[in-house]
């Protein structure tokens, strides 16, 4: 059994090659939470439906966002309703106490769907209806995301974080707001002055996620801020990956990241934006596959590849070199003097060969 701790884009991009070299049928996917808003009445969860639709082939690859060809009149239409009534579009929140009154399934991240500031495409909001219905009928986050992935034909286990709402609230020079309007809505122009995951003291890992917690723990190359870090927030999280092996794929080399904007979040919340700066937010974390550019010296096993991922052949040189990390990190050897093992990690925890 393994887990994998996925954020919206770095973590989706390693499990088609993470189904080659892991059993499928023993991988848990837990994906973030955070980012999720309820917008027009509808919950969105953005990163657990990043995961649904790559893993079902539907998901827009050139975004990482929404169905790839879906059609977006509903999305269009709220755009030219809002001009026509001279509204403001948006980011639009609903009040302060609609914010936390009646439904419980999205505190603090309530949008009103007048101009619709993230665009939704037909067949994406069909799932965010079907979604909120479900929850509105009873059913927990994660009873809902396997009732979604059946429906879409998804086998690996894909589940939420949590069953209940956490927010990830970015503390700016322009005020306080939830990471989707920072993101989407001003394009991450605001200077950030922290990041807030407000509700997480008082939400639980979901089931699923507690039981996943047992098992060795493979941290793909997402955002450690705001894909991983509400993960962390959560009760007891750190102490159970404490407990277990868990290797983390750097999402920079060195001090360059490869995308997002994971740079401009670490160095906010008083983190140095490079691979050293992932390694110290991540003190649990056992081992670390770097690229093979990033010449990081760090005081824990470390496996070096090619870390960027195009293409399926690049994502199972990564998970290879992820599998290399655990085997190294389960098997506990003493290396003095041990030399090269058969895993291709020699003394240091460094690959002796490329990946092919």
């Amino acid at each position: 059994m393994v887990t994998f701790l996925a954020g919206g884009t770095g973590t989706p991009k390693l499990l088609p090659g993470a189904k080659s070299v892991f059993d499928p049928d023993a991988i848990t996917v837990v994906a973030n939470t955070g980012d999720d808003v309820e917008i027009g009445g509808h919950l969105v969860c953005p990163d657990v439906d990043t995961v649904l639709f790559h893993e079902a082939g539907l998901l827009d690859r050139e975004t990482w966002w929404g169905i790839e060809g879906d059609t977006t009149a509903t999305h269009e239409d709220l755009s030219r309703l809002a001009e026509a009534a001279d509204l403001d579009p948006g980011p639009r929140y609903l009040p302060e106490a609609a914010q936390t009154a009646g439904r419980d399934i999205a505190r603090w991240r309530r949008f009103s769907g007048v101009g619709e500031f993230m665009e939704i495409g037909d067949r994406d909001r069909a799932v965010h209806i079907t979604r909120t219905s479900l929850l509105d009928a009873g059913r927990s986050l994660s009873e809902v995301t396997r009732t979604l992935a059946d429906a879409l034909g998804v086998d690996l286990e894909v589940v939420p974080m949590s069953d209940e709402p956490v927010a990830t609230i970015v503390h700016t020079d322009a005020g306080e707001m939830h990471f989707q309007e920072y993101w989407v809505g001003r394009r991450a122009s605001p200077a950030v002055e922290g990041v807030e995951f407000r509700g997480a003291d008082r939400a639980e890992p979901s089931p699923a996620f507690e039981r996943a917690l047992s098992d060795p723990v493979v941290i793909g190359p997402s955002n450690p801020v705001t894909s991983i870090g509400p993960m962390l927030a959560l009760p007891g999280v750190e102490e159970a990956l404490a407990r277990t092996p868990v290797v983390a794929v750097s999402p920079f080399v060195e001090d360059t990241v490869f995308s997002g904007p994971a740079g401009k979040l670490m160095a906010s919340t008083d983190r140095e934006p490079s691979t050293r700066g992932v390694a110290n937010a991540y003190p649990f974390v056992d081992a670390f596959v770097l690229d093979a550019d990033d010449g990081t010296e760090l005081e824990r096993e470390v496996v070096r590849t090619d870390t960027r991922i195009d293409d399926e052949a690049d994502a199972e040189r990564v998970a290879r070199a992820c599998r290399r990390a655990l085997d190294a990190v389960e098997a506990g050897a003493d290396r003095d003097g041990a030399g090269s093992d058969p895993n291709g990690v020699d003394a240091t925890g460094r690959t002796t060969e490329p990946d092919h």
